[in-house]
């Protein structure tokens, strides 16, 4: 007992247990506060799409910064979704066609930025519209038609309906094929079909493939603004005549399409500094993207379906840190998740400074409390004649203990009143041997 009260009251071992204290709260605050994955995998969409075209730019972006990025290319949107949604698919993030998620099936995924406009294209085929002097300009002249509606797991397939279902068509008043976008453009270029729906970006691969198959036209929406309103999730894009192709002259004239848009998303979990990462380099890679979209229009934080992450908000809005604008990427890292820990601990610690002074006297008053407590013992068994040795040897260890005790000027007193005290102590102790 005398031994573990001793180290109660010695300052020494107080301070080793505040400082283990410290350790153990910044070990813990550091594992809480974990360094973004050096891996992560993203799914995309066809090989010949521009998801999977942005997907690569994208890899080879992270790749400088020390982050590797696997892709996997999908059936497209509503795949994606699926994935992202299922823990064990090992997909951190998805590009997804805007409009074609339900919200309440995905409560756990944001938004990264919205990164480019998909135009929803309506390719035709002018000899099938003969009475319209081969011009299509309204959905409902596609009934009878032979359409192609998007593939399973598209947000093609997704969107397409509900555009027709709004145009008073049902599926059953146009004849519907679910087709890959190159399995029906092969349908297309033999006359089995005479009309495609194809949601993507103008400057994708695949749409290349579909102007240069003659004899074909886009359609422009006379009710765009109409669809817009209905479909807050499009917007109206007007597209200047050759924009697609100068040498074909894609469109012939100016049109109106509507347009979703490609949004990366994640789970809300993602590291904020990953978000930094992905945000800076689409900067970087948009840049190039100016078919239909103004400078600096991308990327964006507006009309998403999911709300948009937290850290991905400020960095729209803001730019990025100052850390990450002036350090290298794993550098700013490491630098933030030390400031995260250390600023807490400083809030926590420096109103307990403030309490040292008062801390140190109650340690002094409990030491000096512990020898009076001993003095008032060796008192009491002074009489005992069988105790008489015991009591000189624990006053010897007293005297030794109060002499190597260090205090401030300001506690002097308090240590001198107690040399005295123990001085009279030894001093009854004496009177009463020379009695015996």
């Amino acid at each position: 007992m005398d031994f573990i009260r001793k180290n109660i009251y010695n300052p020494i071992a107080v301070g080793i247990t505040f400082l283990i204290l410290v350790a153990l709260l910044f070990i813990t605050l550091w594992v809480l506060v974990p360094p973004p994955p050096r891996s992560i995998e993203m799914a995309t969409g066809f090989p010949a799409g521009l998801y999977q075209q942005f997907g690569e730019k994208l890899q080879s972006e992270l790749a400088e910064e020390g982050v590797s990025l696997k892709l996997r290319t999908t059936g497209g949107t509503s795949d994606n979704l699926a994935l992202l949604g299922d823990p064990n698919s090992g997909i951190d993030f998805a590009i997804v066609q805007g409009g074609v998620a339900d919200l309440s099936k995905h409560p756990n995924l944001v938004s990264i930025a919205g990164l480019f406009y998909e135009p929803v294209w309506v390719w035709y085929r002018e000899s099938s519209f003969p009475n319209e002097s081969g011009r299509l300009g309204l959905l409902s002249q596609l009934k009878g038609k032979r359409i192609s509606i998007g593939n399973e797991g598209s947000g093609t397939l997704s969107l397409a309906p509900k555009l027709l279902e709004a145009s008073g068509m049902s599926m059953s008043d146009i004849r519907p094929e679910k087709l890959k976008p190159l399995d029906a453009l092969a349908k297309f270029k033999k006359g089995e079909l005479d009309a495609v729906f194809l949601v993507s970006a103008p400057d994708a691969p695949l749409v290349k493939s579909f102007y240069e198959t003659p004899g074909i036209r886009l359609m422009s929406f006379e009710q765009a603004d109409a669809y817009a309103h209905l479909f807050p999730f499009l917007s109206k894009v007007s597209v200047p005549r050759g924009v697609i192709s100068i040498a074909y002259d894609l469109p012939r004239q100016d049109i109106q399409v509507l347009a979703a848009t490609a949004t990366l998303v994640g789970r809300e979990d993602v590291s904020p500094a990953l978000v930094t990462l992905l945000l800076g380099d689409t900067y970087d890679i948009l840049r190039d993207y100016s078919y239909l979209q103004k400078p600096g229009e991308f990327p964006s934080g507006v009309g998403l379906d999911f709300p948009v992450h937290v850290d991905a908000e400020i960095y729209l809005k803001d730019g990025p840190s100052f850390l990450h604008r002036h350090l290298p990427f794993w550098t700013a890292v490491w630098i933030g998740r030390f400031a995260k820990i250390v600023i807490p601990l400083l809030v926590i610690f420096i109103p307990l400074f403030t309490y040292i002074p008062a801390a140190k006297n109650l340690l002094l008053r409990l030491k000096l409390s512990q020898v009076y407590e001993e003095l008032k013992v060796i008192e009491r068994n002074a009489l005992n004649p069988a105790l008489r040795v015991k009591n000189y040897e624990n006053l010897v260890d007293i005297e030794r203990r109060v002499g190597n005790i260090k205090v401030s000027i300001l506690d002097a007193k308090e240590l001198y009143d107690l040399k005295g005290h123990v001085g009279e102590v030894r001093g009854r102790l004496s009177s009463l041997s020379k009695e015996k």
